[in-house]
């Protein structure tokens, strides 16, 4: 069997990161609520931290918190004690962008692994082995400009273990190096503010003349998906592998995880690359909770023009299929209590996803509302409906439409 590398997941707040863990995750990264580069994350107290760690350890999980801040003189106040306590939780690693930063790390709490942010662009082996070498980091987190080559040859010659980005937004700038957002709202991107100003809509000039007045613009990229390359990337022996989106929803991250989970398991299993029909399955599951379109980005070699949003920006490919979160199943009656999301009707065909499991479908024979009066269909969000499910889900079950 191949060497199994972690699987690392995005957590914006402590039910998010729970579900990650449930879903699959062998790590969470999060951010506290200073020194972490998204602050409009709803992000985690010190007691959220404190309990993600021991959820965590419950499930033989790891929880990595950003650190990652490019830190101004004010921003040291209280990161001493911060460290302190990160250690005390039981915090694995941090990710961290500043040399300072790990250096007091080291001082301060030196049971912590230090993990180098992709803010620091590690795209050769020399600039790992230098970062190794002086600041006795434990893992470099590869740029996501780097190319296939590239991080076989970084993670053959790096003498600490890398980590790879395989899913989720790609900065238009280098490596999160970007300063659109300062200098256009006066949020500093560089210390959690980003606007994502490359993804707003923009009228484009030549010189004083407008190109086009029918189409708006955007400078944005699509998002990674990297599912083509998973087997290469664990071939590299990449330690980590890792999924952007701490601002994603609790479906999100339980859809993505268990996509890449089944996917990772079954190219550890195989020992080798997946046939044509095992990999488009496995991409059609990372795909069903996206709402935007995906690139390979630069492993392939370059990012072209068809790695960029050149369409219009509209709502029309929004992601409906999340249709209801379980709340309750009755095992005598096989009827579930579902609290909705998307609109769904009598006769859809809808399908269960559950931690640890293989997706599992069934027919919608009728619904009722919890008055026990039957309605043909549920078409409010966050309303509570009775459905029978033929087999046994549990509490905190995501349900999506069957595609």
């Amino acid at each position: 069997m191949m060497k199994k590398p972690e699987l690392l997941a995005p957590a914006g707040d402590l039910n998010r990161c729970k579900t990650a863990i449930r879903y699959g995750a062998d790590a969470v990264y999060l951010g506290g609520q200073s020194y972490s580069l998204r602050s409009r994350a709803s992000n985690f107290t010190m007691e959220d931290i404190q309990e993600a760690c021991l959820f965590a350890r419950e499930h033989h999980a790891r929880i990595h918190v950003t650190v990652n801040i490019i830190p101004h003189e004010e921003d040291y106040e209280g990161l001493r004690e911060y460290l302190i306590k990160l250690q005390e939780f039981g915090v694995t690693a941090i990710i961290v962008a500043s040399p300072a930063i790990m250096k007091l790390a080291k001082e301060c709490a030196p049971k912590l692994e230090i993990h180098c942010s992709t803010q620091m662009s590690i795209t050769n082996v020399d600039t790992a082995k230098f970062l190794a070498s002086n600041l006795n980091l434990d893992r470099v987190v590869l740029a996501r400009e780097c190319t296939i080559e590239d991080v076989y040859q970084i993670t053959k010659e790096s003498p600490v273990d890398t980590e790879a980005f395989i899913h989720g937004g790609m900065c238009v700038n280098y490596s999160g190096r970007c300063t659109l957002s300062n200098r256009m709202t006066l949020r500093d991107a560089n210390r959690g503010g980003c606007a994502q100003s490359c993804r707003w809509q923009y009228h484009l000039y030549q010189d004083e003349e407008e190109l086009s007045t029918d189409t708006l613009y955007t400078m944005g990229s699509k998002d990674l998906q990297a599912a083509d390359y998973l087997y290469d990337l664990m071939h590299a022996g990449v330690s980590s592998l890792k999924i952007e989106g701490r601002m994603k929803t609790e479906y999100y991250v339980a859809s993505v995880v268990s996509a890449y989970r089944h996917l990772i398991d079954e190219i550890a299993e195989t020992g080798k690359p997946l046939s044509d029909e095992r990999l488009a399955y496995h991409k059609k599951e990372i795909m069903r909770a996206e709402n935007r379109q995906t690139t390979n980005a630069f492993y392939p070699g370059s990012a072209g023009r068809d790695s960029l949003i050149y369409h219009v920006n509209s709502n029309a490919d929004v992601n409906h299929d999340f249709l209801a979160k379980v709340v309750h199943y009755d095992t005598d009656k096989q009827v579930a209590i579902l609290e909705t999301r998307n609109v769904f009707e009598v006769g859809e065909q809808l399908e269960v996803i559950s931690p640890g499991k293989d997706k599992r479908l069934f027919k919608v024979e009728w619904i009722k509302d919890l008055k026990e009066e039957y309605i043909t269909g549920s078409r409010r969000p966050m309303v509570k409906v009775q459905v029978p499910v033929p087999f046994e889900i549990n509490v905190d079950d995501f349900i999506r439409r069957a595609r």
